[in-house]
């Protein structure tokens, strides 16, 4: 019987290890900016909710800011992000009319502004040469940032 039980303990000790787990990714509004130009500068931050560094090849993301669609957030950062972290990509864009009032609105106001955001973040688990891609949907509100005129957090 002692030898049954020896290889039952060295199978358990074979398969103990690192869990690789991976996970959706995330993607949130950390800041917008108003520009003087009228552009947007929104700075993206990427979540990698993994167990295993992720490079985020890129992303796809439609923005309504206030219930009005505002335009495409695109950028192809190449970034590597570590496990359970996360890191922030700046994009710009030239919003539709109708959402730049609403964050103008909302600025003058004082008050926060609803946004969503839906598309595709496309990336590569560690050691893998295969990209995927992760939906994203995201309904969240920033509020202007005190002090900073244009700047919604």
């Amino acid at each position: 019987m002692a030898i049954p039980a020896l290889l039952l303990v060295a199978l358990a000790a074979c398969s103990s290890g690192p869990v690789r787990r991976v996970s959706e990714p995330a993607a949130r509004l950390q800041q917008l900016t108003v520009n003087v130009d009228g552009s947007w500068t929104a700075q993206v931050r990427l979540e990698n909710y993994s167990s295993i560094p992720m490079r985020f090849e890129r992303f796809d993301l439609v923005l309504q800011a206030g219930g009005q669609e505002a335009g495409a957030l695109r950028a192809s950062p190449a970034l590597d992000i570590g496990p359970e972290s996360a890191d922030v990509v700046e994009a710009r864009l030239v919003p539709a009319a109708a959402a730049k009032l609403a964050a103008a609105d909302a600025l003058a106001a004082g008050r926060s502004l609803s946004y969503s955001l839906t598309g595709t973040v496309v990336a590569t688990p560690d050691e893998s040469s295969k990209s995927r891609d992760f939906d994203i949907e995201r309904n969240s509100a920033l509020s202007p940032a005190p002090g900073l005129p244009g700047v919604l957090r």
